[in-house]
């Protein structure tokens, strides 16, 4: 009877053993084994160290491979705050392209302020279009400066809905938006633009930056010294204006120490409480007559 025992218990010990065996996957895949980033996160949910591993290793991979290499760019600031006293729209001319563009953009970044940029249509192609959706991602307006920066006001009506609706298009195509405002190439205005291009019209306060020979502390004085409340800065990020780069780089901070927000062109009628109308050409969005 006792070596009956004896052998029961055995059998206990032994069947006990192989259910301990089953449970800790003695033999079963684990879930770091049957890898895919599905079992990681499952597993990871649970608190599974060897899925968390998984999940890092996996995370690792999908960033070195091509198709995860273009990142969201995150927008400078949030909406802007339309409480502000002073304010200010800073602006672009006769981009796109690889260089300069992404040089302003560098510059705006660094002191968190967005702009608006006018696009000469002749200017984009498959490499400056990256620019310019890059400035679109950061919170930057992209607007018109027409398609060859001629003198429009010595086209035919055909000819000036071309110029505009090449560069429209083509803004659209990057962006998904239509473009907001125009800014006539040489400031040059006649009849047939009012009545052909149905935007707003923009000018701006300038420093003629567009000519190498002023130098950069020339640029930020002029723009310093002149810029109001409700004014719009002329500038020009044209390939190689590696002054006005450094211009704004001056600039900026200068216009924040006077009390300055920065905001976009439609930014800066909405802080300002006005809804720009046709023939017009705004330098200040307060002013009352065509040419302020």
């Amino acid at each position: 009877m006792a070596k009956i025992k004896r052998l029961l218990k055995l059998s206990v010990i032994l069947l006990t053993t192989g259910a301990f065996a089953a449970c800790s996957g003695g033999s079963a895949e684990s879930p770091a084994d049957s890898g895919g980033a599905e079992n990681s996160v499952v597993s990871e949910s649970t608190g599974n160290s060897s899925a968390l591993e998984g999940t890092a290793s996996s995370a690792a991979s999908e960033s070195s491979s091509p198709e995860s290499s273009a990142q969201t760019v995150p927008p400078i600031a949030p909406e802007p705050d339309y409480e502000w006293d002073k304010v200010v729209a800073l602006t672009f001319d006769d981009g796109p392209n690889t260089t300069t563009t992404n040089e302003v953009l560098d510059v705006l970044e660094k002191h968190k302020v967005v702009a608006s940029f006018f696009l000469v249509g002749n200017n984009i192609n498959d490499e400056s279009a990256k620019s310019v959706k890059r400035a679109y991602d950061l919170g930057c307006e992209i607007n018109n400066h027409s398609k060859t920066h001629g003198y429009m006001d010595k086209m035919t009506a055909e000819e000036i809905k071309a110029e505009f609706e090449y560069v429209d298009e083509k803004v659209l195509e990057i962006t998904g938006e239509h473009t907001k405002f125009f800014r006539p190439p040489y400031i040059a205005v006649g009849d047939l633009m009012w009545e052909n291009i149905s935007v707003p019209f923009i000018s701006g306060v300038g420093c003629n930056d567009w000519d190498n020979n002023v130098s950069v502390d020339r640029r930020v004085a002029v723009i310093t010294k002149s810029v109001k409340d409700g004014g719009i800065i002329l500038m020009h990020d044209a390939q190689g204006n590696s002054k006005t780069v450094e211009a704004i780089d001056k600039i900026i901070p200068a216009l924040k120490e006077q009390g300055y927000k920065f905001t976009t062109v439609s930014g800066l009628f909405e802080a300002k409480g006005v809804t720009p109308v046709t023939q017009m050409i705004y330098s200040n969005v307060t002013q009352q007559s065509m040419w302020g």
